[in-house]
């Protein structure tokens, strides 16, 4: 099985460090590491590719067309990046196998995250690769010995956020060993690269080990999920900051926070099995995005749907916003402040409850946190609408 990676300014150590080593002393002079692993391996190609996305992207998705038995990878700069090959994207990768029942594996890692770098550089727009995805919402699926495989089979594309190498190695390995091909699209937050709690063990990636589409809580509130208040589920390098503001609360054996790594299609099955597990919990949706962009009008009607409208889903993140990201460094940190300190103690609200006047509805444009009720029985809540941690 020969690997293809193709992305601007690849021989740069931001992203896959060490691929290429550049002699100092000769001009031009290069060694990839990866080619030398064994004899008579597979080859393995790291590529410079230029700034035209829409280009590139259209000659690696037909080099992966071309070489089904190859793992092709193109990645972006950033992932806000993509836009330019957005036709790319829309005509033939979301939707190839439908139009055309073309099978293609190609694998896009879209650097994601809201780390300070301006809104040009923050987001991947995952709500638009989510919105484009072909599972159905409000259908309750039948939860077979083969779910897994089915429904990477039936959908169109596969969307996931690791958050650990592991998770990365993972489902990299699972996307050439499916017996079939599917478009992988990749978040991967540039600053999980240095964080020092994004790490896994060579025990996680031995023979026996797979990627795990939900990571479930593993510390002190999953011993007892009787005593649990409440449930965070997330996706992506979030889970890191919601873990650290946590522990300074020490709210550890009261809060589980549980990791969604695959989007979509959505793991209905162990999403039920974390539901039903801390049963007296609230159950939150927690995201760095704002509230019109990230993951949450994908997953508030699949959690709905897993819950038959009986619980809730609050929704925890910034307000709705035009912009992926603020572009002041100081005015980022200063929601990113407020959105920690809010995620944990916003006001538990239940439906009915009677509240002082002045808490609901309108924009509050200095509080960037906001607790919202994700529906009963399918509707959206008009009064209260939105709850604003103060």
């Amino acid at each position: 099985m020969s690997i293809r990676l193709s992305k601007v300014i690849v021989f740069f150590p931001e992203s896959h460090r060490h691929h290429v080593l550049h002699d100092q002393d000769v001009d031009r002079r290069t060694c990839v590491p990866m080619n030398h692993l064994w004899p008579d391996q597979a080859p393995y190609t790291v590529c410079n590719s230029s700034l035209s996305e829409y280009g590139v992207l259209g000659f690696e998705l037909g080099f992966a067309m071309a070489s089904p038995n190859a793992l092709v990878l193109w990645e972006a700069q950033f992932g806000d990046f993509h836009n330019t090959a957005q036709c790319i994207i829309d005509q033939f990768i979301s939707s190839g196998q439908a139009k055309w029942v073309r099978h293609n594996g190609i694998v896009l890692l879209l650097p994601h995250g809201m780390e300070g770098m301006g809104p040009e550089h923050s987001s991947a727009r995952p709500e638009r690769f989510l919105q484009m995805s072909n599972d159905d919402c409000d259908a309750y699926p039948e939860f077979t010995q083969d779910y897994e495989v089915t429904q990477l089979y039936d959908c169109n594309w596969i969307v996931v956020n690791c958050s650990t190498p592991a998770s990365y190695f993972h489902v990299l390995r699972r996307q050439i060993l499916l017996p079939f091909r599917k478009p992988l699209i990749v978040f991967t937050p540039k600053s999980l690269l240095r964080h020092p709690e994004a790490k896994s063990s060579f025990e996680e990636m031995k023979t026996g080990t797979v990627f795990r589409r939900v990571i479930p809580e593993s510390g002190a509130a999953c011993q007892n999920p009787q005593n649990v208040r409440r449930v965070i589920f997330c996706t992506g390098k979030v889970y890191y900051e919601l873990v650290k503001e946590r522990h300074q609360k020490q709210l550890e054996s009261q809060v589980a926070i549980t990791r969604l790594e695959q989007i979509a299609p959505f793991p209905f099955d162990l999403v039920n099995q974390e539901v039903e597990k801390y049963h007296n919990a609230e159950l939150v949706w927690c995201q760095e995005e704002h509230k019109n962009m990230g993951y949450y009008d994908y997953i508030q009607p699949r959690f709905l749907t897993i819950l038959n409208h009986a619980r809730p889903i609050w929704y925890v993140g910034r307000d709705p916003a035009a912009a992926p990201a603020t572009g002041n460094k100081n005015t980022h940190h200063v929601e990113l402040r407020r959105f920690l300190d809010n995620y944990i103690t916003v006001i538990k609200i239940h439906i009915g409850t009677n509240l002082p006047a002045g808490r609901f509805g309108g924009r509050t444009a200095h509080a960037p946190a906001i607790l919202e009720h994700g529906g009963a029985r399918g509707r959206r809540l008009t009064d209260p609408a939105r709850i604003v941690h103060t």
